[in-house]
């Protein structure tokens, strides 16, 4: 099937279905210590009847059974990314836009062939100072990764890549999630 004018057709039989609605995707993404999860749930109640708001690390242990990975780095990760544009063309059938929180990037959803069933794709950074993120990381509970240097790097790569952003150093995490909510409004028609 391929997206027209609001339907899906299929380009060998001509088949037409009716509801292939096609909303924004928002993508608030960031390094490991950020603040993405310390955000969801305020920015998941801000957007609440507006956004379906996802952590995507919710598909994580799902998706390693899926593939039979034995740990998140030998995720198929367009798999991973293919299930979330799933999601979002899912609740864009509601009429709604997708928030998703989570290491993700424009870039590599556009080369991905779910792409096709979102809307534009809006991306937000949510950051830290390094010395922040350092700290957050650390002070993480015993069984989450310490990858600081490698966390540091993909935030340096980020802010290169991703113009709007939001400091999670400065305020509370309600806070950061109000200007990330005001953000998505902002852009939701």
């Amino acid at each position: 099937m391929e997206p027209e004018d609001g339907g899906a057709v299929c380009p060998a039989c001509g088949r037409r279905d009716e509801w292939a609605r096609l909303q924004p995707l928002f993508l608030v993404t960031g390094a490991s210590g950020a603040g993405k999860t310390a955000v969801f749930g305020p920015l998941a109640r801000l957007l609440a009847g507006r956004c379906a708001v996802f952590d995507v690390d919710w598909l994580l242990d799902a998706a390693g059974a899926l593939s039979g990975a034995d740990s998140v780095r030998d995720l198929p990760w367009p798999g991973f990314d293919q299930a979330w544009l799933a999601v979002a063309h899912g609740v864009a059938q509601a009429g709604m836009a997708t928030v998703l929180l989570g290491p993700l990037t424009v870039d590599r959803l556009e080369r991905n062939p779910g792409r096709k069933w979102v809307g534009p794709i809006f991306s937000l950074l949510l950051d830290c100072p390094d010395d922040v993120r350092r700290r957050r990381i650390e002070e993480r509970p015993p069984w989450r990764t310490r990858e600081v240097a490698e966390q540091t790097a993909f935030a340096a790569w980020l802010r290169n890549q991703v113009s709007t952003r939001v400091d999670t150093s400065a305020g509370s995490p309600e806070e950061a999630a109000r200007a990330v909510a005001d953000w998505v409004r902002g852009l939701v028609v």
